[in-house]
Parts: structure tokens; sequence; C-alpha cells
């Protein structure tokens, strides 16, 4: 029975390999067939979400993130990062990774007007804003992207891990200086909420679970006083 349950399982990663790679190709009513893309969910976190490159190019890549994902506006976090790091104070930058205010001037740059402001999260909500913002988690200062806040719940674009949901307790536990950084007074309409990123976060529906307390009834029946 193991050695089965072990092929069983090499079989299924086989064909998770398979399908993170390609697509699943599905029989329609009436014959018809459709190929649809598969991708793993690590694939799936990075999907709106630049990576960085370095451990203190977290700005960077949030920045870039910001920028190609959400107002439209493609840039690689390479360019960012180069362009912050030649005019901003590079020792400081590899000590301590970019600021506000590096992120501020490479955004006046590109015409856009950005700034921190102390407000709470319901302000994104209601503008239907992204921010950047910095969270310290285990001691550690990371900027990420705020994508959206649905249902009690805020998704981030991590540039270290991608793109990740928290509880809003949660997220509020992590949120280091309160500040909300935006870009404002643009003319578009940035992506906020998105479908394409919460696709990488969905809610887990717990909801929709087995009933365990009928499976039990029928799974463990009563037994009268003496029976074993």
């Amino acid at each position: 029975m193991r050695a089965l349950r072990l092929c069983a399982g090499a079989a299924l990663l086989s064909l998770a390999a398979q399908y993170s790679a390609h697509a699943l190709d599905l029989a329609l009513p009436g014959g018809a067939r459709v190929q649809v893309p598969i991708a793993g969910i690590k694939q799936l976190r990075f999907s709106t979400t630049l990576r960085q490159q370095f451990d203190f190019s977290c700005g960077s890549a949030a920045l870039a993130t910001l920028l190609t994902h959400h107002y439209g506006h493609p840039v690689t976090e390479q360019l960012v990062f180069e362009r912050m790091f030649m005019r901003g104070d590079q020792a400081r930058i590899r000590k301590q990774g970019f600021s506000l205010l590096d992120m501020q001037r490479f955004l006046a740059e590109r015409g856009f007007r950005a700034d921190g402001f102390q407000l709470p999260l319901q302000k994104l909500i209601d503008a239907q804003l992204p921010a950047i913002v910095l969270v310290s988690d285990k001691g550690y200062n990371h900027f990420v992207v705020i994508k959206g806040i649905s249902g009690g719940r805020v998704l981030v674009g991590d540039p270290s891990s991608g793109a990740r949901a928290l509880s809003q307790a949660a997220f509020e536990a992590i949120w280091s200086n309160r500040l909300l950084f935006v870009i404002h007074g643009s003319t578009a309409a940035p992506a906020f909420n998105t479908v394409a990123d919460w696709r990488s976060a969905p809610a887990a529906p717990l909801g929709q679970g087995i009933d365990r307390s009928s499976l039990a009834a029928v799974t463990m029946p009563k037994l009268g006083p003496g029976e074993f």
C-alpha cells in the first residue's frame, strides 16, 4: 500500500510539473476542445509583481511594479534601480535600501507626482489607489505594494516572495510607519483590486468544505451501552 501511495504521489508531481509549463487540453460539450494555460503558484505570484535583484532593492522593484502593473507605464526593476542608485546616496542605499525620497525623485523625472500620507487603509479603498508601504516583519524592513483590499484581506505585491494576501489585522501589525506612498493627480485611473492580481491569492473556500458532522454520523454510528 505504501508503494502504491508513493507511485501515485510521484505521478501527481509529474503531472503538476508538466501542467505548470504547458496547458491543459479540455474537451467541451459538442466535441470542441480548448487549451487552458496552467501556471504554478510561484509563477502566478510574480505574474504582476516584479522580483527584486538584491537584498536592498525592494524599493526599486516595488516602484517598478507600481508603474508597470498599476499605471500602464512599463519599466524594469533594473532601470529603476540604476537610476535611483546613480542619483542617490549610494553608501546609505547599500546599507538601508532606497527611501521614499529616492522614489519620489524618480517619479518626478517621469512626470508623476507622489507623496507619503499618514492615512488609514480605508482611504485606499475609497480612492481605489494602489500604494507602496513599508512593512517590518521579524525585524526586517521591506517595501511592498498594496495591490488591493477586499473582504478584510490585504493583497500585497512583495518583491521578495511575490503577491500574497494577509488579513487586515495581520497587515496592520507589520505596517511600520503608517505611511501610504501614492501617485496622485494622474489622469489615468490606476489598476486596483483586479481579478488578475487576486488570482495569485484566492480565498480558501472553507465554507464549502465537507460537513464533517454528517460524515461522522455515517462512518461512526452511535453505539449503545456496552457496545464497542
